[in-house]
Protein backbone atom coordinates (compact mmCIF):
# COMPACT_ATOMS: atom_id res chain seq x y z
CA UNK A 1 0.00 0.00 0.00
CA UNK A 2 1.21 3.30 -0.73
CA UNK A 3 1.80 5.72 2.17
CA UNK A 4 1.49 9.29 1.87
CA UNK A 5 3.35 12.26 3.81
CA UNK A 6 0.07 12.89 5.77
CA UNK A 7 0.26 9.38 7.38
CA UNK A 8 3.19 10.06 9.31
CA UNK A 9 3.93 13.62 9.05
CA UNK A 10 7.02 15.09 9.37
CA UNK A 11 7.43 18.69 11.08
CA UNK A 12 10.61 21.46 9.69
CA UNK A 13 11.55 23.84 11.79
CA UNK A 14 12.06 27.20 9.55
CA UNK A 15 15.40 29.69 10.44
CA UNK A 16 15.18 32.85 12.15
CA UNK A 17 13.52 35.83 10.06
CA UNK A 18 12.23 39.27 10.99
CA UNK A 19 8.66 39.41 12.36
CA UNK A 20 6.27 40.76 10.16
CA UNK A 21 3.91 41.91 13.07
CA UNK A 22 6.51 43.28 15.86
CA UNK A 23 9.48 45.32 15.09
CA UNK A 24 12.84 44.05 16.27
CA UNK A 25 11.72 40.72 16.62
CA UNK A 26 12.39 37.77 15.18
CA UNK A 27 10.46 34.69 14.37
CA UNK A 28 10.20 30.65 13.29
CA UNK A 29 8.06 28.58 12.01
CA UNK A 30 7.19 24.66 12.73
CA UNK A 31 5.48 23.16 9.13
CA UNK A 32 4.13 20.17 7.58
CA UNK A 33 3.27 19.57 4.12
CA UNK A 34 -0.90 18.53 3.55
CA UNK A 35 -0.84 16.59 0.04
CA UNK A 36 -2.30 13.08 -0.15
CA UNK A 37 -5.49 11.50 0.71
CA UNK A 38 -5.03 12.12 5.05
CA UNK A 39 -4.06 15.74 3.96
CA UNK A 40 -8.16 16.87 5.12
CA UNK A 41 -8.37 14.98 8.63
CA UNK A 42 -4.43 16.14 9.12
CA UNK A 43 -5.77 19.88 8.39
CA UNK A 44 -8.35 19.29 10.70
CA UNK A 45 -6.32 18.77 13.52
CA UNK A 46 -3.89 21.22 12.89
CA UNK A 47 -6.04 23.99 12.74
CA UNK A 48 -7.78 23.15 15.93
CA UNK A 49 -4.44 23.07 17.52
CA UNK A 50 -3.31 26.42 16.29
CA UNK A 51 -1.83 25.80 12.39
CA UNK A 52 -2.76 27.73 9.71
CA UNK A 53 -2.47 26.67 6.53
CA UNK A 54 -0.86 28.40 3.27
CA UNK A 55 -1.04 26.32 -0.33
CA UNK A 56 -0.34 22.53 0.47
CA UNK A 57 1.58 23.98 4.25
CA UNK A 58 0.15 24.01 7.47
CA UNK A 59 2.62 26.41 9.72
CA UNK A 60 2.49 27.54 13.18
CA UNK A 61 4.69 30.25 15.27
CA UNK A 62 7.44 28.30 16.77
CA UNK A 63 9.59 32.04 18.43
CA UNK A 64 11.69 31.28 21.00
CA UNK A 65 11.17 33.93 23.40
CA UNK A 66 8.26 35.33 22.51
CA UNK A 67 4.53 33.94 22.59
CA UNK A 68 2.48 37.26 21.09
CA UNK A 69 0.71 34.93 18.41
CA UNK A 70 -2.61 33.49 19.45
CA UNK A 71 -5.04 31.15 17.65
CA UNK A 72 -8.18 32.68 17.23
CA UNK A 73 -11.58 31.24 16.78
CA UNK A 74 -15.12 33.16 16.86
CA UNK A 75 -18.19 31.43 18.48
CA UNK A 76 -20.69 31.59 15.88
CA UNK A 77 -23.78 30.85 17.85
CA UNK A 78 -23.24 33.50 20.53
CA UNK A 79 -21.73 36.13 18.43
CA UNK A 80 -22.48 39.38 19.34
CA UNK A 81 -23.89 41.83 16.81
CA UNK A 82 -23.11 45.14 18.36
CA UNK A 83 -24.48 47.99 16.81
CA UNK A 84 -21.51 48.56 14.54
CA UNK A 85 -21.41 45.37 12.81
CA UNK A 86 -25.09 45.92 12.09
CA UNK A 87 -24.49 48.85 10.44
CA UNK A 88 -21.91 47.18 8.40
CA UNK A 89 -23.94 44.50 7.14
CA UNK A 90 -26.99 46.48 6.65
CA UNK A 91 -24.83 48.80 4.17
CA UNK A 92 -23.49 45.71 2.44
CA UNK A 93 -27.22 44.71 1.90
CA UNK A 94 -26.47 44.35 -1.83
CA UNK A 95 -23.50 42.59 -1.96
CA UNK A 96 -23.87 39.03 -2.82
CA UNK A 97 -21.23 36.12 -1.85
CA UNK A 98 -21.04 33.28 -4.14
CA UNK A 99 -19.01 30.24 -3.60
CA UNK A 100 -16.66 29.03 -5.84
CA UNK A 101 -14.57 25.95 -6.32
CA UNK A 102 -11.12 27.20 -5.24
CA UNK A 103 -10.12 28.51 -9.18
CA UNK A 104 -7.54 31.52 -9.82
CA UNK A 105 -9.17 34.05 -12.40
CA UNK A 106 -7.68 37.37 -13.86
CA UNK A 107 -10.10 39.43 -11.95
CA UNK A 108 -9.04 38.22 -9.18
CA UNK A 109 -5.54 38.34 -9.64
CA UNK A 110 -5.97 41.96 -10.78
CA UNK A 111 -8.03 42.73 -7.29
CA UNK A 112 -5.43 41.12 -5.22
CA UNK A 113 -2.77 43.36 -6.81
CA UNK A 114 -4.75 46.33 -6.59
CA UNK A 115 -5.52 45.72 -2.51
CA UNK A 116 -1.64 45.16 -2.26
CA UNK A 117 -0.08 48.24 -3.34
CA UNK A 118 -2.95 50.20 -1.47
CA UNK A 119 -3.22 48.44 1.92
CA UNK A 120 0.23 46.61 2.23
CA UNK A 121 3.02 48.36 -0.01
CA UNK A 122 6.09 46.90 1.61
CA UNK A 123 4.50 43.23 2.37
CA UNK A 124 5.96 40.49 1.50
CA UNK A 125 2.88 39.17 -0.93
CA UNK A 126 3.81 42.26 -3.36
CA UNK A 127 6.38 40.47 -5.38
CA UNK A 128 3.82 37.33 -5.95
CA UNK A 129 2.84 36.83 -9.76
CA UNK A 130 -0.08 35.41 -11.60
CA UNK A 131 1.60 32.48 -11.02
CA UNK A 132 2.29 32.64 -7.45
CA UNK A 133 -1.58 33.82 -7.62
CA UNK A 134 -2.94 30.83 -8.65
CA UNK A 135 -0.79 28.41 -6.32
CA UNK A 136 -2.30 30.14 -3.11
CA UNK A 137 -5.77 29.15 -4.29
CA UNK A 138 -5.48 25.95 -6.49
CA UNK A 139 -2.61 24.48 -4.52
CA UNK A 140 -4.69 22.77 -1.74
CA UNK A 141 -5.75 18.93 -0.96
CA UNK A 142 -8.31 19.98 1.30
CA UNK A 143 -11.73 21.44 1.17
CA UNK A 144 -11.51 24.85 -0.26
CA UNK A 145 -13.78 27.37 -1.18
CA UNK A 146 -13.19 30.50 -3.03
CA UNK A 147 -16.37 33.47 -2.38
CA UNK A 148 -16.35 35.96 -4.75
CA UNK A 149 -18.43 39.07 -3.73
CA UNK A 150 -20.51 41.27 -6.00
CA UNK A 151 -23.39 43.44 -6.15
CA UNK A 152 -26.65 41.78 -6.51
CA UNK A 153 -28.14 42.26 -9.97
CA UNK A 154 -31.61 40.84 -11.49
CA UNK A 155 -30.60 37.47 -11.75
CA UNK A 156 -29.19 37.13 -8.59
CA UNK A 157 -31.95 35.12 -7.33
CA UNK A 158 -31.84 33.02 -9.31
CA UNK A 159 -28.03 32.54 -9.80
CA UNK A 160 -27.21 32.61 -6.46
CA UNK A 161 -24.62 35.01 -7.73
CA UNK A 162 -23.64 38.55 -7.90
CA UNK A 163 -23.12 40.79 -11.23
CA UNK A 164 -20.67 43.74 -12.19
CA UNK A 165 -16.86 44.11 -11.12
CA UNK A 166 -15.59 42.16 -8.30
CA UNK A 167 -15.34 43.38 -5.05
CA UNK A 168 -13.76 40.91 -2.18
CA UNK A 169 -12.70 37.59 -2.45
CA UNK A 170 -11.97 34.99 0.34
CA UNK A 171 -10.19 31.89 0.53
CA UNK A 172 -11.30 29.74 2.99
CA UNK A 173 -11.03 26.26 4.15
CA UNK A 174 -14.51 24.30 5.49
CA UNK A 175 -13.81 21.75 8.85
CA UNK A 176 -16.12 19.86 10.49
CA UNK A 177 -16.66 22.59 13.20
CA UNK A 178 -15.98 25.62 11.55
CA UNK A 179 -14.69 27.68 8.71
CA UNK A 180 -11.06 28.84 8.59
CA UNK A 181 -10.27 31.89 6.55
CA UNK A 182 -7.29 31.65 5.10
CA UNK A 183 -6.73 34.88 3.20
CA UNK A 184 -9.05 37.56 1.89
CA UNK A 185 -8.96 40.89 0.38
CA UNK A 186 -11.37 43.14 -1.57
CA UNK A 187 -11.38 46.64 -3.90
CA UNK A 188 -9.78 49.02 -1.47
CA UNK A 189 -11.68 51.99 -3.85
CA UNK A 190 -15.32 50.41 -2.17
CA UNK A 191 -16.36 52.94 0.38
CA UNK A 192 -20.66 52.13 0.38
CA UNK A 193 -18.98 49.76 3.40
CA UNK A 194 -16.28 48.17 5.28
CA UNK A 195 -15.53 45.59 3.32
CA UNK A 196 -12.99 43.08 4.87
CA UNK A 197 -15.33 43.18 8.12
CA UNK A 198 -18.03 42.62 5.93
CA UNK A 199 -16.62 39.11 4.48
CA UNK A 200 -15.77 38.23 8.21
CA UNK A 201 -19.40 38.93 9.47
CA UNK A 202 -20.63 36.99 6.10
CA UNK A 203 -18.42 33.62 7.12
CA UNK A 204 -19.86 34.36 10.71
CA UNK A 205 -23.47 34.16 9.01
CA UNK A 206 -22.75 31.03 6.83
CA UNK A 207 -21.22 29.16 9.41
CA UNK A 208 -24.43 29.74 11.84
CA UNK A 209 -26.40 28.61 9.00
CA UNK A 210 -24.00 25.23 7.84
CA UNK A 211 -24.53 24.67 11.94
CA UNK A 212 -21.10 25.08 12.27
CA UNK A 213 -19.65 25.96 15.51
CA UNK A 214 -16.92 28.30 14.70
CA UNK A 215 -15.28 30.62 12.51
CA UNK A 216 -11.17 30.67 12.62
CA UNK A 217 -9.54 34.28 11.88
CA UNK A 218 -6.30 33.06 12.26
CA UNK A 219 -3.45 34.52 14.66
CA UNK A 220 -4.71 37.35 16.74
CA UNK A 221 -1.03 39.49 17.91
CA UNK A 222 -0.62 41.40 21.13
CA UNK A 223 0.77 44.75 20.05
CA UNK A 224 0.19 44.69 16.44
CA UNK A 225 -1.91 47.19 15.02
CA UNK A 226 -2.76 44.69 11.58
CA UNK A 227 -4.05 42.31 13.62
CA UNK A 228 -5.94 44.62 16.36
CA UNK A 229 -9.36 44.25 14.07
CA UNK A 230 -9.98 40.56 15.07
CA UNK A 231 -10.21 41.29 18.60
CA UNK A 232 -14.05 43.08 17.66
CA UNK A 233 -15.53 39.61 16.67
CA UNK A 234 -16.79 38.27 20.15
CA UNK A 235 -17.37 36.12 21.65
CA UNK A 236 -13.97 34.78 20.83
CA UNK A 237 -11.99 31.83 21.99
CA UNK A 238 -8.07 31.48 22.37
CA UNK A 239 -5.68 28.95 21.96
CA UNK A 240 -3.76 28.19 25.31
CA UNK A 241 -1.38 25.68 26.87
CA UNK A 242 -4.96 24.26 28.38
CA UNK A 243 -6.52 24.34 24.97
CA UNK A 244 -9.21 26.84 24.40
CA UNK A 245 -10.70 29.40 26.40
CA UNK A 246 -12.86 31.66 26.10
CA UNK A 247 -11.59 35.23 26.37
CA UNK A 248 -12.25 37.85 29.10
CA UNK A 249 -14.60 40.26 28.04
CA UNK A 250 -12.91 43.03 30.23
CA UNK A 251 -9.97 42.80 27.79
CA UNK A 252 -12.14 44.34 24.91
CA UNK A 253 -13.38 47.35 27.37
CA UNK A 254 -11.51 50.09 24.82
CA UNK A 255 -12.26 48.31 21.30
CA UNK A 256 -9.72 48.34 18.77
CA UNK A 257 -11.11 49.80 15.09
CA UNK A 258 -11.09 47.64 12.55
CA UNK A 259 -8.33 47.66 9.17
CA UNK A 260 -10.85 49.21 6.80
Amino acid sequence: MTRHPTDHPQFYLTAPAPCPYLEGKQERKVFTHLVGHGAPALNEVLTQGGFRRSQNIAYRPACERCQACISVRVRVDDFKWTKSFKRVWKSASDLVGARLPPSPSAEQYDLFRDYLETRHENGGMTEMSVLDYAMMVEDTHVETLVLEYRRRGPNSFITGAGEGPLLGVALSDQLSDGLSMVYSFYDPSYEETALGTYMILDHIDRARKMNLPYVYLGYWVDGSQKMAYKARFRPQEHLGPNGWVVTDAAAYQKEPHSED
